[in-house]
């Protein structure tokens, strides 16, 4: 993989890396699209990485297809698609790894202990194999966009970041590869997620400014659906991921709920 993005590099084209554990979707495919914009070769990585989950979640049944995702990248006009072993990644008597402290305490750094780590760990071992110029991420998850963010300062690495925004579907869920774990019931009571970011929204925008306030309401609209179970409400700062009792400006409003036994994740700015 670094003889062929040295290669690239010699011939003086740039490299775009798109980050990714696969099983591809609009979403994904969007990403690739950002970076094929942005860069004259782009790679994309497929890797489930075993480090970003605990002892309880969803590696072993996280759904996998490879030979669709390559069909797809190849449609897409990916120039390469990265996809290593565990044991490639994590040698024999592995015991480095990289935290970034302050934004990955709260949201799901606080349900998720040690996600964030195996999260940065993974995307600094690529960024040193794949050596890019850039690399998108999905802003769906804004933590840890804001997470590879701060990495990417405080390490110095010679990659620029860029977030592409959440692709929905036409109802308004966020794009996931865990959707497809829901059932027809639990996929309509899913969309009380981007209903709950939206009245959130509204609120702010109508002027309440007071976070617990907002907050309330939010969990309430939650609660009328008998399948979905609150795991976090954050309100707050993008930037720190700090949450002060009066609504800043901007603001983030981000959530993640259980729909059944499903975990998902949701998001908006407040302008």
């Amino acid at each position: 993989m670094r003889q062929r993005s040295r290669s690239w590099r010699g011939a003086g084209l740039t490299i775009g890396l798109v980050p990714t554990m696969g099983f591809f979707h609009q979403g994904h495919l969007s990403l690739m699209d950002q970076a094929i914009k942005l860069s004259q070769r782009v790679v994309v990585s497929l890797f489930v990485n075993p480090t970003q989950f605990g002892p309880s979640e969803d590696l072993d049944k996280y759904p996998r297809n490879e030979d669709r995702d390559i069909r797809l990248a190849e449609e897409r006009g990916v120039h390469c698609l990265f996809m290593p072993r565990p044991e490639d990644i994590y040698t024999p008597g592995h015991q480095t790894w990289i935290e970034v402290t302050e934004v990955s305490k709260g949201l799901c750094g606080r349900s998720r202990p040690g996600h964030f780590r195996g999260v940065a760990t993974i995307v600094a071992k690529l960024f040193n194999i794949v050596e890019p110029d850039m690399a998108v991420f999905g802003e769906k998850d804004f933590q840890q966009l804001q997470i590879i963010r701060t990495m990417v300062r405080d390490l110095n690495f010679p990659v620029k970041i860029y977030g592409h925004p959440i692709v929905r579907e036409d109802d308004g869920l966020a794009m996931s590869s865990r959707n497809t774990y829901l059932s027809p019931e639990e996929r309509s009571q899913a969309l009380c997620l981007n209903q709950a970011v939206g009245l959130a929204r509204e609120l702010v925008l109508e002027g309440c400014r007071q976070r617990s306030e907002i907050e309330k309401k939010v969990r309430d609209l939650i609660a009328s659906y008998p399948l979905a179970r609150v795991d976090y409400i954050f309100i707050g700062d993008p930037e720190t991921l700090k949450e002060p009792e009066t609504v800043p400006s901007p603001a983030l409003i981000a959530l993640a709920v259980h729909i059944g036994s499903t975990r998902l994740i949701d998001n908006g700015l407040i302008p």
